[in-house]
């Protein structure tokens, strides 16, 4: 079955039962602009939202833009949105993003076209968002390259939810559990140290990268609430209850944290990159 469309695998996907509530936190649920509003009003957007500032009229790229979710919270918080995204489809690519546009009169121009060949001038944006579209990447090294070449110095670029993997092994059984991977065969993942050195390679400079629990970004569906309570549970059992007294400081939470960073070494697990162009010197 492996090869049909994207939005053919949806569709499968939506009418599999006991998948509602999965398909509610993936917003793939219809109409599209329901789906956006919750997602504009969500925990996940208010951290994108405190990292990026307000758009106060700033060019926006939303790179791989799918149904146009983060495309609509960007234009309604004010920022000028160029969605770019090479899918069609009416319920889950950019025929969504263009009925949401013309539905609500957001900002929000569509560009139909692959993120390894960007269609715009050099640094003509102030800001390139991506959620969950670097490990879709036809040539990852290629779109990030062309990513920093469109975006003006000083400018951010913000990939989240990229999933990580440590090894062959663990990509083999990420690709076999995603419950879409077998239907359409557009999924990856790439280690940590593969995403940094991409964009290194390409001029970036990483100001953060967070990982699956340092972040309401990386933890939704979870709640920012229930994140700090797994942390603060998780913390106060490690190490035979030790890790009350490791906490007492900055510094040796940051120690404990990173410790049980590497107790979650999952297949596909998510992380998040805040990175920079640098200004010219």
């Amino acid at each position: 079955m492996t090869g049909i469309s994207w939005e053919d695998a949806v569709r499968w996907y939506r009418n599999q039962p006991d998948n509602d509530l999965a398909i509610r936190q993936n917003y793939f649920d219809l109409p599209v602009r329901r789906a956006a509003a919750r997602y504009a009003d969500g925990e996940e957007f208010a951290e994108i939202r405190r990292l990026l500032g307000p758009g106060a009229g700033r060019a926006v790229l939303d790179l791989g833009a799918g149904q146009g979710v983060s495309a609509y919270a960007l234009a309604r918080d004010g920022w000028r949105v160029t969605a770019l995204e090479p899918d069609p489809s009416g319920e889950v690519g950019a025929g969504a993003i263009r009925g949401l546009q013309a539905e609500t009169g957001l900002p929000i121009e569509v560009v139909q076209e692959w993120g390894e060949r960007l269609p715009f001038a050099d640094a003509v944006f102030d800001c390139v968002h991506g959620r969950q579209v670097l490990h879709h990447a036809n040539d990852l090294g290629r779109m990030v390259a062309e990513v920093f070449r469109v975006l003006k110095p000083g400018g951010h670029a913000l990939f989240t939810r990229e999933h990580v993997v440590d090894d062959a092994r663990q990509l083999a059984v990420f690709l076999k559990n995603h419950p879409l991977q077998h239907l359409y065969g557009g999924e990856h993942a790439y280690p940590e140290a593969a995403y940094l050195a991409t964009f290194e390679k390409a001029g970036f400079a990483l100001s953060d990268c967070w990982g699956p629990f340092d972040t309401v970004i990386n933890f939704y569906p979870g709640t920012e609430a229930e994140r700090l309570r797994r942390i603060e549970d998780r913390l106060n059992r490690r190490w035979f209850g030790l890790g009350r007294w490791l906490r007492r400081g900055p510094a040796d939470r940051a120690r404990c944290m990173a410790a049980w960073r590497r107790d979650f070494r999952v297949p596909g697990r998510l992380y998040t990159f805040w990175m920079v162009k640098p200004c010219a010197s």
